[in-house]
């Protein structure tokens, strides 16, 4: 039984500094699609990358329960001294960024949502295809802003749900055959509508973004257009690290920055995700982060 997150409480005082890091976190390896960008953009700053792959899917999770997971991840995070906080996942963005916003005031907190905006913008018909969970599709934050953006725009969302695609890419099978039919299933119909823009709404679905330009090849597609908010996210981190004074120095004296991954899963997994995904070695432990959480921010 999941309990209530107490929304009208903030946690203890904390310092932000700008040597401190940033905390990242996703239900899996899918927000190292996020964290590639974020080290492209800033170099200098130190991370701290959370895959909680022990409880994964998130997607297929009640709402609440997704709720009290992130948080006690913050909670985590915030206890290794964060300056700021990335909810790498749409799941989880939809399920409890907005209290997290409330319960850390005057931390940065940045989440990721599909990104509509950018596809409409860049939509020559006017018809974009948005893969997703069900979660984050059914989700009433996502419907309000496709709405919203439809109405302005006059784009067409065409949404579908990618039902098992992030699991497939959370156990490595990012181009194998099942994954390969898996994305046929549930790509060419959007072509076949017509969609001539992608929006990539799951933080997974970047890491098979050779696939599925595979995909759209083999369907004999023209010109399409994939939409990865990863983006956006780190360059919308960034002006809240430099509008808060928190941004890293880059001088030659400072010390290199420092990346640690931590997973509720197998270490050896996710050390071998970095290194195939990122490029880099980094230092993984495993950790329970329910059982981590103190009894004062239950």
């Amino acid at each position: 039984m999941t309990r209530p997150i107490p929304v009208g409480t903030v946690c203890p005082p904390y310092s932000l500094l700008p040597d401190a890091p940033v905390g990242i976190f996703d239900s899996g390896v899918g927000g190292l699609s996020v964290l590639r960008h974020i080290r492209a953009q800033l170099p200098h700053e130190h991370l701290i990358y959370v895959a909680d792959s022990g409880f994964a899917p998130y997607g297929d999770k009640p709402e609440d329960v997704v709720a009290e997971r992130s948080f006690a991840i913050a909670d985590f995070l915030v206890d290794r001294g964060i300056k700021a906080l990335v909810v790498a996942c749409n799941t989880a963005t939809v399920s409890a960024v907005r209290l997290m916003r409330t319960r850390y005031p005057g931390m940065p907190i940045v989440g990721v949502e599909p990104g509509l905006k950018p596809a409409a913008a860049a939509s020559r018909n006017g018809k974009v295809g948005v893969l997703a969970t069900e979660r984050t599709l059914a989700g009433a934050k996502f419907l309000k802003l496709r709405d919203q953006i439809a109405e302005a725009t006059g784009a067409q969302f065409l949404l579908q749900p990618c039902q098992g695609l992030a699991d497939q890419i959370e156990f490595g099978e990012l181009d194998s055959d099942d994954t390969t039919a898996m994305l046929r299933r549930y790509i060419d119909p959007l072509l076949a509508q017509g969609a001539d823009t992608l929006v990539l709404g799951c933080t997974h679905y970047p890491l098979v973004q050779a696939s599925i330009e595979q995909v759209i090849a083999a369907a004999g597609a023209r010109d399409i257009a994939l939409i990865d908010t990863g983006d956006a996210v780190a360059r919308q981190l960034g002006r809240l690290l430099e509008a808060g004074g928190l941004l890293r120095s880059g001088s030659a004296t400072a010390a290199p920055a420092r990346l640690e991954g931590y997973t509720s899963a197998s270490a050896t997994a996710l050390s071998a995700a970095f290194n195939s995904l990122v490029g880099i070695d980094v230092p993984v432990q495993e950790t329970d982060f329910a059982e981590l959480r103190t009894a004062q921010r239950i």
